[in-house]
C-alpha cells in the first residue's frame, strides 16, 4: 500500500513539472524592453516596460504616368490582292517557269500549255502572269491535266500585305479604325512592326462572337509574307496624365477600397488607412481618381498586418 501511494506521489510530481512551464508560456507576447530599477512592481523594484511592434514594409510613391489601354490578339499575314493564275486552253501542263515565292512581272511567262488531241497537232499555249507580284500558292506540277478553270498559281500582289484579327465581342466597343498596333511575328523575334486599323467589320460573327478587322503596316516590309502568323498588340484608349500606384498597394476594407499612405514623423513613421477610387488596371499600375496625390508614398508590400496608425520602417521602395 505504501509503494502505491508513493508512486502516485511521484506521478503528481512529474505532472507538476510538465504542466507548469505550459501555463507559463501562454502569457503575454509581448515584447520586453529594459527593466528600469526602483519603480516596484518586480524583484528589487524593477518594472517591465514594453514597447510597440513595429512592421516592416516595401513602398512606392504615387506619380503622374499616361496608361495605354490595349488588346492582345493573334492574327494573320494576307495579301490584299490576289488574282488565280488561268490558262486560256485546256491539255497538259508542259512547263512551269515559277516556283513558289517567285517574284514576276505582270506580261511574264510562267507556264505552257500543251492543247494538243490524238491527231491534232497544236502550237503550245502560253499562259502570262495578268498582274506583278509574289507566287504565293504551289504551282500545279508539269503533266497535269488542266482546263480554263484550273488554277495554276496564285499571285499576291507588291506591297499588299495586310493582317487580319478577330476581336471579342467585349471589346468591339472600342474599336476604330485608325487605332495603332504593335505586331509581332515569330519569324523576326524582337522586331516590333507598326500597323494601324484601316477596315472594320461591319458584322460580328454569330458562331465566334468576334468582328474581323484589318490592319496595315506603317511601313512596308519584303520581308513579310502572306501567311505569317502575328502576335498584335492593339492600343485601345489612353489616359493621360493620371496618377497611379502598383496595383498590389490596393486593399479591400469592409466593402471600400484603400491604400496605406506613409507619413514620417520626427519620431517614428506610421501609415494611415486612406479611402481612394480606383479606375482602371494597365500593366499592373492602377488609375487612382481620387483619395491620393502625386509624391505621396504608399505602402505595397507587407499591408496584410497593418491597421491605422501602425508604426512602420521602410526597408525598400520601388
Amino acid at each position: 500500500m505504501k509503494k502505491l501511494v508513493t508512486l502516485i506521489i511521484v506521478a503528481a510530481l512529474g505532472a507538476g513539472f510538465i504542466f507548469i512551464p505550459q501555463k507559463l508560456a501562454s502569457g503575454s507576447a509581448s515584447v520586453p524592453g529594459p527593466e528600469w530599477p526602483g519603480s516596484g512592481g518586480g524583484p528589487g523594484g524593477r518594472q517591465t516596460q514594453y514597447r510597440n511592434t513595429v512592421f516592416a514594409v516595401r513602398t512606392a510613391t504615387a506619380e503622374r504616368r499616361t496608361l495605354q489601354a490595349y488588346i492582345e490578339v493573334n492574327g494573320n499575314i494576307v495579301s490584299e490582292k490576289q488574282v488565280a493564275v488561268v490558262p486560256d486552253a485546256a491539255g497538259k501542263l508542259v512547263s512551269m517557269k515559277v516556283r513558289l515565292g517567285s517574284l514576276v512581272r505582270k506580261g511574264a511567262l510562267v507556264a505552257e500549255v500543251d492543247p494538243s488531241r490524238p491527231g491534232i497537232d497544236y502550237s503550245l499555249s502560253p499562259v502570262y502572269a495578268p498582274i506583278s507580284g509574289t507566287v504565293v500558292s504551289n504551282p500545279l506540277a508539269i503533266g497535269s491535266t488542266v482546263s480554263t478553270a484550273t488554277t495554276l498559281l496564285t499571285l499576291a500582289a507588291a506591297g499588299s500585305t495586310e493582317i487580319e484579327a478577330a476581336i471579342p465581342e467585349r471589346e468591339v466597343g472600342q474599336l476604330r479604325a485608325g487605332l495603332r498596333a504593335e505586331v509581332f511575328l515569330e519569324a523576326f523575334p524582337g522586331e516590333v512592326f507598326a500597323a494601324e486599323v484601316i477596315r472594320l467589320s461591319p458584322v460580328l460573327d454569330p458562331v465566334s462572337r468576334t468582328k474581323r478587322i484589318v490592319m496595315r503596316f506603317i511601313r512596308e516590309d519584303p520581308r513579310i509574307n502572306p501567311g505569317m502568323f502575328a502576335r498584335i498588340k492593339l492600343n485601345t484608349r489612353a489616359y493621360p496624365q493620371v496618377v497611379s500606384v502598383p496595383e498590389d498597394a490596393i486593399v479591400e476594407n469592409r466593402g471600400t477600397t484603400a491604400v496605406y499612405v506613409v507619413s514620417a514623423g520626427a519620431a517614428e513613421t506610421t501609415v494611415s488607412m486612406r479611402e481612394i477610387e480606383a479606375g482602371v488596371s494597365v500593366d499592373g499600375e492602377v488609375e487612382i481618381k481620387s483619395g491620393l496625390d502625386s509624391g505621396e508614398a504608399v505602402v505595397i508590400q507587407g499591408q496584410q498586418f497593418l491597421t491605422d496608425g501602425a508604426a512602420v520602417r521602410v526597408i525598400g521602395n520601388r
